[in-house]
C-alpha cells in the first residue's frame, strides 16, 4: 500500500499501477471513463483535477482509497449526534 501525501504522489502511483496493468493512457481512459487528458493530468500530478474523475481511475485500475488515522463515520456520527443536517 502506498503513503499518499501530494498529488504528484497519487500521480505517480497511479502512473506505476497503470504501466504495472499493461494499459495505455488512452486505454486507461477509456476503461475509466474520462479523457486522454485527464489522464495525463492525473499522472503529472495537476493538483485541480476532479475527485470523482480520479476515484473512477483509482476503480479501473482495481484500487480503493483507504484513510487510515481518520475517525471512522460510526465515531463521527456518535460525535454529532447523527444528525447530517446540521
Amino acid at each position: 500500500m502506498a503513503s499518499i501525501q501530494s498529488p504528484q504522489q497519487l500521480g505517480l502511483a497511479l502512473r506505476a499501477a497503470r504501466k504495472h496493468l499493461g494499459l495505455t493512457q488512452p486505454q486507461l481512459a477509456l476503461a475509466a471513463g474520462v479523457g486522454v487528458r485527464f489522464i495525463v493530468d492525473l499522472e503529472v500530478g495537476k493538483p485541480t483535477v476532479r475527485l470523482e474523475n480520479v476515484l473512477r481511475v483509482i476503480a479501473a485500475l482495481g484500487g480503493q482509497i483507504q484513510l487510515n488515522g481518520l475517525p471512522s463515520q460510526a465515531a463521527d456520527d456518535e460525535y454529532d449526534g447523527g444528525d447530517d443536517d446540521a
